[in-house]
């Protein structure tokens, strides 16, 4: 299992400014920028609008550290900016490692298998000869206790239905046919263009 490691880098600093003004307006930005540029004059700017941050690199980092004694909770515009040193963060390993080998093989496109592995074959069906036997003797038309009832559980009754190939008449011996059910096909409603002018 892996730690975090916070490494701070002291020659930059994180900016977490309120005033979304910041972000937008350039005048503001120059002036906000004006503030840092006395402690060290090469200092960059990174803004991030999403996050309401703003990074300084500084040139060294003794300057960094003055400016986050001196500036850190000032006022700027009316609002509080607060100032922290940047970190990098390093869980774990610097680069992703492959996964395990044996878990290679579930990875699309698949890897060749682990050394070992074998297919697993599959299992031979069970015959149950009684429930065939059972199942022989149902006839259409039927009802057949499965289950008896208890004081805590229902029966269980299979009905066993009939199919039209079933359905003989007495008489004539022939198979009786069922019409097919005719399939009504919905009217499209009446659409009378309106127009506006």
């Amino acid at each position: 299992m892996h730690f975090r490691n916070f490494d701070y880098i002291f020659g930059s600093l994180i900016a977490c400014v309120a005033d979304h003004k910041i972000f937008s307006q350039p005048e503001i930005r120059g002036r906000f920028e004006a503030l840092f540029r006395t402690f060290d004059k090469d200092v960059t700017f990174h803004y991030f609008k999403s996050f309401k941050r703003i990074r300084l690199n500084f040139s060294n980092p003794l300057s960094a550290a003055e400016v986050k004694i001196r500036l850190h909770k000032t006022e700027f515009l009316g609002k509080e900016i607060k100032l922290y040193f940047a970190q990098r963060l390093h869980i774990g390993r610097t680069h992703l490692a492959p996964p395990d080998p044996d878990k290679q093989f579930l990875i699309s496109p698949p890897t060749s298998p682990p050394v070992g592995w074998e297919q697993a074959d599959d299992a031979r069906p069970a015959i149950n000869y009684d429930l065939l036997y059972a199942i022989s003797k149902l006839g259409p038309g039927a009802q057949y206790e499965l289950h008896a009832a208890t004081e805590t559980t229902p029966s269980v009754v299979v009905h066993v239905c009939e199919s039209n190939e079933d359905i003989e008449s007495e008489e004539t011996r022939k198979v009786v046919k069922r019409p097919k059910p005719k399939i009504i096909k919905t009217r499209r409603p009446d659409y009378s263009p309106t127009y506006q002018s």
